[in-house]
């Protein structure tokens, strides 16, 4: 496939690379400076000769700026307008596959979840990943494959979290993310759960529609 990637120079795109090319899947991955995902003429542009576009591009602040609304605002941007035109621009240009990863702890706290399990109330700076998965949605209902990927807490190289740092009940290693953004590839649409074995989110769908087993 040929895929257009963004937030390549991000932890999940550093990581997804080198394995793209080996599965058989050529990648263009622009960086800020040759795409502009705020820019609809720009992203309509960026489409021909697509086949999936795995949208992973985010802006999250750094941990002390946490608590400040206003240092979500591109990151809330980016899941929200950005996801936007690039469904609508991938809608226009034909493309079959999109992806969005998002976050696994959504679901209430201290229970085990799955797929099936209701969306809690989520934090104001977690809304917007939310409204991503609503494109991946809109992108699916016109006939093509919209996957969305709630994945655990990130740990490994870039993340800046040791292994198994757990604060959500849900972890993920950064190479096991990159895997399974390829799997998501060929898999029904739809919302599946990605985090380690044995957590409080179940992986259990992913594993079993994508063949996808985590390997930290």
């Amino acid at each position: 496939m040929n895929l257009l990637l963004t937030g390549g120079s991000g932890v999940l795109g550093r990581a997804l690379e080198p394995l793209a090319g080996p599965a058989g899947h050529t990648v263009r991955a622009p960086s800020h400076s040759e795409l502009d995902l705020f820019d609809a003429a720009a992203v309509a542009r960026a489409m021909p000769g697509v086949d999936a576009v795995l949208h992973l591009a985010t802006r999250i602040p750094p941990s002390e700026r946490f608590g400040q609304p206003e240092a979500w605002e591109e990151n809330d941007r980016l899941r929200t307008e950005a996801a936007r035109l690039l469904v609508d621009a991938a809608l226009e240009a034909g493309v079959a596959t999109f992806v969005q990863p998002t976050i696994a702890f959504v679901y209430p706290k201290d229970a085990p979840a799955d797929e099936d399990t209701p969306v809690g109330e989520v934090a104001p700076n977690l809304r917007s990943a939310l409204i991503a998965e609503q494109e991946a949605a809109r992108f699916a209902a016109a006939d093509r494959r919209g996957v969305v990927l709630r994945l655990g807490l990130l740990d490994g190289p870039g993340t800046g979290h040791g292994p198994m740092y757990d604060v959500y009940g849900t972890t993920l290693h950064v190479a096991d993310a990159a895997s399974a953004l390829l799997a998501a590839l060929s898999i029904p649409s739809g919302i599946y759960n990605v985090c380690r074995d044995g957590e409080r989110i179940s992986n259990e769908r992913f594993k079993r529609t994508a063949g996808w087993r985590p390997r930290y």
